[in-house]
């Protein structure tokens, strides 16, 4: 009996999610390739923002500190659409190739962090973010040993 490509390829996938490490490495590559591409693409279209009942759209400009917003080109609105599109590119540079868009993820959360640490009153932001932050780089780590697992 013959097995088709799909059905080796899902064999092994099932095979190597037993392993433990690579269950964290797949389970936080999925979630660092999905966030940021969801993040970015609502800097676009403001739904995670919007607060009901609230007076007024909500808009991702609010996290945006003013020393930052004027050195960007552009009001905060236009510099959000930048910033999606960055998020967009960094989380398909995760899927694609995990062991740098790990570490690219982590330097642009760090930047979030120093803009929010700067603007006053998302200090409880700026921690999950860190916290998000060493999970990026657990990633980056744990995409070194996949690949050098593959490789060897």
């Amino acid at each position: 009996m013959f097995m088709s490509a799909t059905n080796l390829g899902s064999a092994a996938l099932s095979e190597r999610l037993k392993d433990p490490l690579f269950e964290a490495y797949f389970l936080l590559r999925t979630l660092f390739t999905v966030a940021p591409i969801l993040f970015g693409l609502d800097k676009f279209f403001n739904l995670l923002t919007h607060v009901p009942g609230g007076a007024g759209p909500s808009h991702w400009d609010k996290y945006l500190a003013g020393w930052i917003n004027d050195i960007l080109p552009g009001n905060g609105d236009q510099a959000m659409y930048l910033i999606g599109v960055i998020e967009i590119v960094a989380g398909v540079l995760v899927a694609v190739v995990p062991r740098i868009g790990a570490w690219v993820v982590a330097a642009w959360l760090a930047g979030i962090i120093v803009d929010l640490l700067t603007l006053s009153g998302y200090y409880d932001v700026a921690l999950r973010d860190f916290g998000l932050l060493v999970a990026a780089v657990v990633l980056a780590r744990l995409a070194q040993a996949v690949h050098v697992r593959r490789v060897t």
